[in-house]
This record gives structure tokens, C-alpha cells and sequence, in this order.
């Protein structure tokens, strides 16, 4: 969303000025205004940025909006949040990989299929009707689900619930511990590559083919999902 109405030609993410924006769409909007103020050097590495309630108050959304707009800004490198001090720019240029926790989006890219593709296609041979029941109600939520937090926490249940379903302790290990890092990888993708609905068909194909019980199916459906996200993440790199 284009915030210039709502600011005068000096006002800046620095600045206190309120900009009042609608619901829908608001982290996008909040993550593109902080961005253009920070790549224009309206708001300078190293400056500090105004605490969740002073923007909450200046955007007119609630802090969890701003939250979540500020745990994306730090996935690409702009800011840093460090507890009890603040969020702090670190770049004015976003990093050609993103940072998501303990991770980067280039792990992830490079893990993912060497776990989850097998994952997936032991997960059709091996499914309980219990596991079947949880995919089903994970990815039935989702479908409908417009609160971005709760969204992020479904899709990486979605990719656990596969690994727990393929019946190898290790698969199910390494995606626990990926969790935290799929969740931001998600929210960043959702908010910048507005890859809602395509994950959503994505997820429907690969538990479309584990209900199937056919492995290869389900290695390829698994496949082409993290294709299309390792796409996604590359269309977010830095401008040239």
C-alpha cells in the first residue's frame, strides 16, 4: 500500500506524525512504508526506530501488526530487534539472504528437500488415520485463517505433522527444530510474495497424495512446493 497521502513531504518512520492505514493489509503496508523510509535514508543506519506502541498509535493497528512488520523487516536484514534496548536499522539495503532466527532462507533452501521430499513420500505409506485427521484440520484452518500469526504457526504444524507422520524420529527432529525458522520464513513470504493461496493448493496436493497413499506423488507434490518457495525467496532479493 502506497502511504504517501497519508504523510507531508518531511514525515519519516523517525517522525511522529500519525498515518492512519485499514486493516487489511496492514503489515504490508507498515513493512512497506518502514522499508522506503530506511532504503531512502529517511531513517539512517543506526538510528533507532519508535517503540511497537508509537508506531501502533502512528499506523492505527494494534502492536501485533507492527510486530509481525518488524520480525519481517529483520528477516531482511534492515533492522535488528534487541530486547530491552529496541529495534535498531542495521542496513540500508535488504541482504541478499534472509535472516529467520538461528537460520538463513539459503539453510533452508538447501536442507528442505533433503528432508522433507523423503519425508513426505514415507509419510503416504506410513500415515495413520490419526495423522490423516491432523493434516486435514491443519490445512481446512489455514484455508481460512486471516490472522497472520496463527496462519505461520499452521503451516510449519502442517510441515511437522508430515515429518511425525513418516515415522523417522530423525525427519520429525530436524523439522522441530525448524519450526520457529519456517514460521518466519512464512510470514515474510506472506507479507512480500503474497504466496497465500498458492501454499494453500500447494499443501492441499501434498496431503491430496499422502490421503492417496502414493509416495512418489507425494515426494514430487512436496517437491514442487519447495520449488515455488525457493522462487519466491529469490524474486525477494536486493534491488539492483
Amino acid at each position: 500500500m502506497n502511504l504517501s497521502d497519508s504523510r507531508t513531504p518531511r514525515q519519516s518512520a523517525g517522525q511522529t506524525a500519525q498515518r492512519p492505514i485499514v486493516r487489511v493489509g496492514a503489515a504490508e503496508a507498515v513493512l512497506a512504508d518502514l522499508r522506503g523510509d530506511i532504503e531512502a535514508g529517511a531513517v539512517p543506519v543506526g538510528a533507532k526506530l519508535p517503540s511497537e506502541a508509537a508506531l501502533a498509535a502512528r499506523y492505527g493497528v494494534s502492536r501485533s501488526v507492527v510486530r509481525e512488520a518488524l520480525r519481517s523487516s529483520a528477516a531482511l536484514g534492515l533492522t535488528e530487534t534487541h530486547t530491552g534496548k529496541g529495534t535498531f536499522v542495521v542496513s540500508s539495503r535488504i541482504a541478499g539472504d534472509l535472516v529467520l532466527g538461528r537460520y538463513s532462507a539459503r539453510d533452508l533452501t538447501e536442507a528442505r528437500p533433503h528432508v522433507e521430499v523423503p519425508a513426505a513420500g514415507l509419510a503416504a505409506l506410513r500415515r495413520t488415520e490419526e495423522d490423516l485427521a491432523t493434516l486435514r484440520g491443519i490445512v481446512a484452518e489455514t484455508a481460512v485463517e486471516d490472522e497472520p500469526a496463527r496462519r505461520v504457526t499452521l503451516e510449519a504444524a502442517f510441515h511437522g505433522t508430515i515429518a511425525k507422520a513418516s515415522g523417522n524420529q530423525i525427519f520429525e527432529d530436524v523439522l522441530a527444530d525448524l519450526r520457529e525458522a519456517l514460521a518466519h520464513q512464512s510470514e515474510t513470504l506472506n507479507l512480500l510474495a503474497d504466496r497465500q493461496a498458492a501454499s494453500d493448493n500447494e499443501h492441499q496436493e501434498i496431503l491430496d497424495a499422502i490421503e492417496a497413499g502414493s509416495a512418489e506423488r507425494a515426494s514430487a507434490a512436496m517437491a514442487k512446493h519447495l520449488a515455488a518457495v525457493d522462487e519466491a525467496l529469490g524474486l525477494l532479493g536486493p534491488n539492483p
